[in-house]
C-alpha cells in the first residue's frame, strides 16, 4: 500500500445553523495551524454572542489527525464537544475549530437531543465550507556548486519540486518542499550529484 500522504481540510471560515425547541446552535468550523490559535477564536465568538449560554467545541490537528481535543463549556459530558467532533471524524477533516454556539431556548432538549443538535449544526457548518486537500510535504536544504546547477535544477523541474528559499553565493543552496511520498526518490536522484549534501529541516 502506499503512503497515503495527503489530508483534508477547510479553506476558509464557514458557519451553520441549526434550531430545535427554540434553541439555537450556531456553528463555526475555522482552518487553524496550531492550538494556540483557539483561545483568541473562542474570545471572539464570546464577544460576538455574549448572550448565548454555550460555547462548545472541537479541535483536531496535525496531518497525520492524532492530535484532537474538545470541551463540552457546561453540557452534559459527552452531548456536546464529541458530537462535534465526530462530525469532523466522519468527514477525515484535521486542522480544523469548530465551535458551537448554543442560545438555549427555554425546553431542555435532553442528551439525545443535545448530542443531535451539536452534531447537525456542525454539518452545517461543514457542508457550507471548501474542503481541499492538502499533501504532507517534507522540508530539507540542499546545498551544492556553481557548476551542477543545471543538474540540480533539471531534477527539480522534472519532479516538480517547489522552492521556496534560495541563495547562489560562493555555493548555492536551496530549500525545497517534497512530498512524502516523492521523497526517497528525490533525494535518491539528488544525493548522486557529485558534491552536493542534503539535509532535512
Amino acid at each position: 500500500m502506499l503512503f497515503d500522504d495527503t489530508y483534508k481540510t477547510i479553506k476558509a471560515p464557514s458557519e451553520g445553523v441549526f434550531k430545535d425547541k427554540g434553541s439555537k446552535f450556531i456553528a463555526y468550523i475555522y482552518p487553524i495551524k496550531s492550538e494556540t490559535e483557539l483561545k483568541d477564536i473562542i474570545a471572539s465568538l464570546k464577544s460576538l454572542h455574549p448572550k448565548a449560554r454555550h460555547h462548545c467545541w472541537a479541535m483536531r490537528l496535525s496531518p497525520d489527525r492524532t492530535v484532537f481535543r474538545i470541551n463540552d463549556d457546561g453540557e452534559p459530558s459527552g452531548t456536546a464537544g464529541r458530537p462535534i467532533l465526530n462530525t469532523l471524524l466522519s468527514h477525515d477533516l484535521t486542522d480544523v475549530l469548530a465551535v458551537v454556539v448554543r442560545y438555549f431556548g427555554g425546553t431542555l432538549l435532553g442528551v439525545p437531543g443535545l448530542i443531535n443538535a451539536y452534531k447537525t449544526a456542525t454539518l452545517e457548518a461543514v457542508k457550507e465550507s471548501e474542503i481541499i486537500v492538502k499533501t504532507i510535504n517534507v522540508i530539507c536544504r540542499i546545498n551544492f556548486g556553481h557548476p551542477q546547477m543545471n543538474e540540480v535544477m533539471r531534477i527539480i523541474k522534472e519532479e516538480d519540486i517547489r522552492i521556496f528559499n534560495q541563495n547562489f553565493d560562493l555555493n548555492c543552496s536551496l530549500d525545497l518542499e517534497i512530498r512524502q511520498s516523492q521523497v526517497n526518490k528525490v533525494t535518491g536522484r539528488l544525493e548522486k550529484i557529485e558534491g552536493l549534501t542534503l539535509k532535512y529541516q
